[in-house]
């Protein structure tokens, strides 16, 4: 009767045995599958397609897609604010980003200049919100003082860490003057 009883139980011992082992093998193919690195465009040794849209920095394609400005935004600034032409331009360090605005009407676009304003860039992606460098000798990057009809201006912002990337969308905040969404180019 013992040996029945032995008999009876590896019976019921090797289905479970070979369920268990089925199950093992299964999460451990699962498990190297999704371990398994493809490489990314950016990563991969060929060159990208060509796209519609015209790439960024390095060859890398934006997420982002290019908008021109809205006919809306094109008349708003100039009326509020006395500019038009908002750029904002990466350098090809990297490490500084330009905001360049020229003036349509002085008296509007005072508020730019303003010496007690302070220039900030904001990064929605990242969070992060840029300042103007102040350098030892010469002072803030960026242009002070009176401002004249159809003259361009500009303002450096510094991009440490390289934060802010071509193709992205940012606000540049000078006091109460709101620049939203423009493209980094």
């Amino acid at each position: 009767m013992n040996a029945a009883i032995v008999t009876r139980a590896t019976a019921r011992a090797r289905p479970r045995a070979g369920l268990l082992f089925c199950l093992a093998l299964a999460s451990v193919y699962f498990v190297h599958s999704s371990c398994a690195r493809t490489p990314t465009p950016a990563e991969s040794t060929t060159s990208p397609p060509a796209s519609s849209s015209s790439p960024t920095h390095r060859g890398v394609v934006s997420p982002y897609h290019g908008m021109k400005t809205s006919a809306k935004a094109k008349d708003y600034y100039p009326a509020a604010w006395g500019v038009d032409r908002l750029r904002v331009n990466y350098t090809s360090s990297g490490n500084l980003i330009r905001f360049s605005y020229r003036v349509v009407e002085p008296k509007l676009a005072k508020a730019l200049g303003d010496h007690e304003s302070t220039p900030h860039l904001y990064a929605p992606r990242s969070h992060a919100m840029l300042q103007v460098p102040t350098m030892e000798q010469i002072g803030l990057l960026r242009q002070l003082g009176a401002t004249e009809a159809n003259k361009e201006y500009w303002m450096v912002f510094s991009n440490k860490g390289n934060l802010v990337r071509p193709g992205e969308r940012v606000n540049v905040i000078i006091g109460k003057f709101h620049a939203d969404g423009l493209l980094v180019e």
